[in-house]
């Protein structure tokens, strides 16, 4: 400790006898990004271009960090169009474990439909909701919720019509209407097929209409899309290096810029991302970025998997971590939430007040293991163990998806299973009604149902996912145990 503060008092005495004594001649500091040259207490020019990188490296890595959001809604919008063919106003259909590999932290037991509004292209859009959905969501391209749609949204799963109108738009007067001013032009919009009755799931699927407001009186058909089989790994769900920034530069050129944001759009111009101009960056400007993609992904990766927030742990007695630990509003008194948007947006999309609901028997829940009961990441290829306890607190159902740590997506494997559930036929339960399920390369005999493939060499994580979590997960009163290595 003496031997720290030592070295930390010699740094201070000697950046005080340089800002002091300008008279002192030539000076080299060593400090964390290297030796720093000083004449007569100016930086060198040598220092200055070292300074210079520095400062816009530095920048670049907390950029990435803030605009994980607006990047992840950017590159979703660009996914559907690759592998869908969707435009904006359409409906993609992502179901099943092929369909769903390419996007972020799935569940495999309900279909996802999913889509974009380009409020710019269109005008104001109407989306009608049928009676009957019990989730659903719209949000703006930064992913803060505009509405909830169903069961918790204004219609109360009785079905109704939404408007949204976009930045500076002319607000329509609609009667029996929800209208919803969107912050950006971009909107996103999902909802799920939860019904367990199979013919009401499949009503609810494909029974949302889109249309513009100026097409009301004879709306076309909405439609709905599913990926190209040949597709699904042509682009990844996060970009990552150059395309990272291409996907940001496009974001700032059509949206516009906020308050809350104009010191970080500031900090893009010497970056060379600025609006009104194409996004060219010179050979320094593509290094700094490049490495800052790679370090700012870095961060927000022990951001999320090692977080340092208060209250992560569900229970001080496990490793088990609320996954959401983010307010949907981001915008909070006297501060915007960084940090825990980015830990969220790096490995999900879509963030809604029905995805942290506080009332039992509504909404879901998501706890999220990142590491085994001694600390360390999950080997693709060892054997580990989950004990799920009885009574698993969730009206609806639950269900443990394993995910990659590369890509957030689901754990690939020839089975094509990356999900457990008891939905699903076979899963063998004990006498007690808990359930012991196995994560390995290998099945454990007499357990192939209760089994999640998982592949040496990649590194995967779990979920653990309550639909309609019930009080005794609210008071945390039902133990979920920690999943732990076979020895």
């Amino acid at each position: 400790m003496k031997h720290t503060w030592a070295k930390t008092l010699s740094a201070v005495v000697i950046l005080a006898a340089m800002s002091i004594g300008a008279t002192v001649g030539a000076e080299t500091v060593d400090t964390r990004i290297g030796k720093l040259d000083f004449e007569l207490g100016v930086p060198t020019k040598e220092s200055v271009v070292k300074l210079y990188d520095e400062l816009d490296f530095q920048r670049a890595c907390q950029l990435y960090l803030w605009s994980l959001p607006a990047v992840n809604s950017t590159q979703a919008k660009l996914y559907a169009a690759v592998v869908c063919g969707s435009q904006g106003g359409d409906c993609a259909v992502f179901e099943g474990y092929h369909n769903l590999s390419g996007t972020l932290t799935p569940n495999v037991v309900t279909p996802y439909i999913s889509g974009d509004l380009d409020l710019a292209k269109s005008g104001p859009m109407v989306v009608e909701v049928p009676a009957g959905l019990l989730a659903g969501s719209a949000m703006d391209f930064w992913q803060r919720p505009l509405t909830d749609f169903g069961v918790l949204g204004p219609d109360k799963g009785k079905g109704g019509k939404y408007l949204f109108v976009g930045p500076g738009q002319e607000v329509p007067k609609a009667d029996n209407t929800v209208v919803l001013r969107s912050p950006t032009f971009g909107v996103l919009f999902f909802y799920r097929a939860l019904d367990t009755d199979p013919a009401k799931a499949e009503a609810v699927k494909k029974g949302v209409r889109l249309y513009p407001w100026s097409r009301r009186e004879n709306p076309p058909e909405t439609r709905y899309l599913t990926p190209d089989p040949a597709k699904i790994t042509a682009i990844p769900a996060m970009p990552r290096g150059m395309d990272y920034w291409k996907r940001l530069a496009a974001f700032i050129q059509s949206e516009p810029v906020e308050d809350r944001d104009r010191f970080f759009v500031a900090m893009l111009r010497p970056l060379g991302i600025e609006k009104g101009k194409l996004f060219q960056p010179d050979e320094r400007q593509a290094k700094i970025l490049t490495e800052a993609a790679f370090v700012g992904e870095a961060m927000a990766k022990a951001n999320d998997f090692d977080k340092r927030f208060a209250g992560t742990h569900y229970r001080p007695d496990s490793h088990w971590e609320y996954v959401i630990l983010a307010d949907p509003a981001q915008d909070l008194k006297g501060y915007s939430q960084i940090d825990e948007r980015a830990a969220w947006f790096y490995e999900d999309i879509f963030l809604t007040s029905a995805m942290i609901s506080k009332t039992p028997g509504f909404g879901q829940a998501y706890l999220g293991a990142y590491h085994d009961k001694d600390g360390h990441a999950f080997d693709g290829g060892q054997s580990y163990h989950l004990h799920v306890p009885p009574n698993p607190p969730a009206q609806q159902f639950w269900s443990v998806t394993l995910y990659d740590i590369d890509t957030r997506g689901l754990v690939q494997n020839k089975e094509q299973i990356a999900d457990r559930n008891p939905r699903q036929p076979g899963l063998v339960k004990n006498a007690d009604g808990s359930v012991d399920l196995y994560f390995a390369p290998a099945a454990p005999k007499g357990f192939e149902h209760n089994w999640i493939p998982t592949t040496p060499g990649r590194s995967w994580f779990a979920w653990f996912r309550l639909y309609a979590p019930l009080e005794p997960y609210f008071d945390k009163t039902w133990p979920l145990p920690d999943i732990e290595k076979v020895k």
